[in-house]
């Protein structure tokens, strides 16, 4: 039996036959916990946009940079990450308990086999914890009220809310605003929204079209969105500087990094006023 067998037949009843983001992700990152659908499919989006595998790495970077400046310098030790991944290196638990080692983080996926390597993998300092819930970032109530959620995290000192490379997978119809309002307004005072968003806006359109029909009929869609959309979802916030930009720009370590049309996507981290 090979891997997208035994997964498709398992317990965790994984659907092998559809690509998942978060699967996909893994591909584009030289993970190996994908199967044959999300590698086809990642392969068809590199062949138009070839791109792809930077602007995941560039994703993973600003989530990093952002981790290690809100537990380094603006003392947060507890983390929300919503639509987490599959683990690899520098999650978000590697990050804040390497320099705070009592964080205290909850990952949110929707992946049965995020949950399986989560359960296994991301595994807390003595000092902190963590804990994994399967929820989808579009039933933002269940997530809040859930145990693990609850028992992890103090919701009397600041949160960090990270939805990084989740958002443009919720379309409009869905009330992708709705859903950050709703988690946004239970967070502490002194917390933070990390966010980071797919968009078009530095490509030509030639890639764009292309990049239109690779994506047609894919579940969930794919939703990129302009600066003035993902403006929106820091309304009422306060932008640390240097605000929305590319996520390759986002307090960028020394050195050469892509432009934004390699990264294509926005990256910012807020605070609660």
């Amino acid at each position: 039996m090979n891997a997208d067998e035994f997964w498709a037949n398992g317990p965790a009843r994984i659907d092998t036959t559809r690509p998942h983001p978060a699967r996909r992700y893994d591909y584009w990152l030289g993970g190996k916990d994908n199967f044959q659908a999300d590698r086809d499919a990642a392969e068809a989006i590199a062949k138009v946009f070839p791109h792809i595998r930077t602007a995941a790495r560039e994703n993973r970077a600003f989530m990093r940079r952002a981790v290690s400046h809100l537990a380094a310098e603006a003392g947060i030790r507890q983390f929300l990450d919503i639509g987490t991944g599959l683990p690899t290196a520098n999650n978000v638990h590697d990050v804040a308990q390497g320099i705070a080692p009592e964080s205290r983080i909850v990952y949110v996926d929707n992946d049965p086999l995020v949950l399986t390597h989560a359960r296994a993998l991301l595994t807390s300092s003595a000092q902190g914890a963590t804990a994994y819930i399967d929820a989808d970032v579009r039933t933002p109530g269940k997530i809040l009220q859930d145990p693990a959620v609850r028992d992890t995290l103090d919701w009397n000192r600041p949160v960090a809310l990270l939805l990084v490379a989740v958002l443009h997978f919720v379309e409009d119809a869905e009330d992708p605003y709705g859903i950050v309002r709703e988690l946004v307004g239970t967070l502490p005072p002194g917390s933070f929204l990390v966010l980071s968003h797919a968009t078009f806006d530095p490509l030509d359109q030639k890639t764009i079209t292309a990049m239109n029909a690779v994506n047609e009929g894919i579940k969930p869609t794919f939703s990129p969105r302009t600066m003035a959309e993902v403006s929106r979802f820091f309304a009422g916030l306060d932008l640390l500087e240097p605000g929305i930009v590319s996520v390759s720009d986002w307090r960028p370590e020394p050195g050469p990094r892509p432009t934004p049309a390699e990264a294509t996507g926005y990256g910012a981290v807020a605070a609660l006023p």
